[in-house]
């Protein structure tokens, strides 16, 4: 645990910066190599042999994608409907995998010996992720620089709170499983618990921040919808890591594991959040 709160204390600064300091294009450099560290520990979940192997197709599909859809700060400030395709892939995909986990271990026969389901679900959970971050950092851009960093520090505060609030109630209150046969250690008490400290810290923190919603109640409608989705990407992962018998996607990150290890419930919130906010 001491490792944890240090690796933390010295990690969490660190995004801050990257997410406001950073200019456009150092910052895309930045998400993607995140990213593609993310899917060398997904070659982990893959039938292949060789992980080498493995890391190609992601990889192909990673890099066409930033290749063939405009990454300029004009182009990402009008969100058009390659954007809102992107946000609605990935946002049907968490919900698609968290039917997976909810039904888990009967559902594992759908995917379990498919290789080519295992890469698509790869790939299905990180290119969205990458490109709703990179829509969120460039939204405004040209009028106000930050306001796009605002809005991703607004969904990793969030979720960070979404987590710790979960912890604690589940800790302290826990006794109905959410998933038992993926994560003993969810409960429907630490869920309600983090859901009711997200709504707090997106309360306090939108205000602070000065985060423009449509209206009060599409504030927590989206925060809400965000925070449940997060909760059940940490599952996803962890069904995935239980079905390839893995504690940890890697030991990149002391005390915490690997990439994805920290960015599961964020892989599944930003998708969700940029396509309400945009569209709500």
């Amino acid at each position: 645990m001491k490792q944890r709160i240090i690796t933390a204390l010295i990690l969490a600064p660190l995004v801050v910066w990257g997410i406001f300091s950073l200019p456009l294009t150092w910052f895309l450099l930045a998400l993607a190599g995140i990213t593609l560290v993310g899917a060398w520990e997904w070659t982990q979940f893959t039938l292949n042999q060789s992980r080498i192997t493995a890391l190609i197709p992601i990889t192909v599909v990673t890099v066409a994608s930033l290749v063939f859809i405009p990454t300029d700060v004009v182009t990402l400030n009008q969100i058009n409907a390659t954007h809102l395709s992107i946000l609605g892939i990935g946002t049907g995909w968490w919900l698609f995998a968290s039917a997976l986990t909810l039904t888990y271990p009967k559902s594992s026969a759908i995917w379990q010996h498919s290789n080519f389901l295992r890469h698509l679900f790869g790939v299905l959970t990180l290119l969205p992720f990458l490109w709703s971050i990179l829509i969120l950092r460039g939204h405004e851009y040209p009028i106000d620089s930050f306001y796009g960093a605002k809005l991703v520090l607004f969904v990793c505060l969030i979720v960070w709170a979404a987590d710790s609030g979960a912890y604690f109630a589940g800790k302290s209150l826990g006794k109905h499983k959410m998933a038992p046969k993926v994560s003993p250690n969810k409960t429907i008490e630490g869920l309600i618990g983090g859901i009711v400290t997200a709504l707090i810290v997106a309360w306090g923190s939108s205000e602070l921040l000065d985060i423009r919603f449509s209206s009060f109640a599409s504030m927590m409608v989206i925060t809400l919808a965000t925070v449940v989705i997060s909760v059940l990407g940490d599952l996803v992962e962890s069904m995935f890591k239980r079905v390839s018998a893995i504690k940890d996607s890697s030991n990149i990150i002391p005390g915490h594991g690997g990439i994805l290890d920290r960015v599961d419930s964020l892989t599944a919130a930003f998708p969700i959040f940029a396509l309400l906010y945009f569209t709500l």
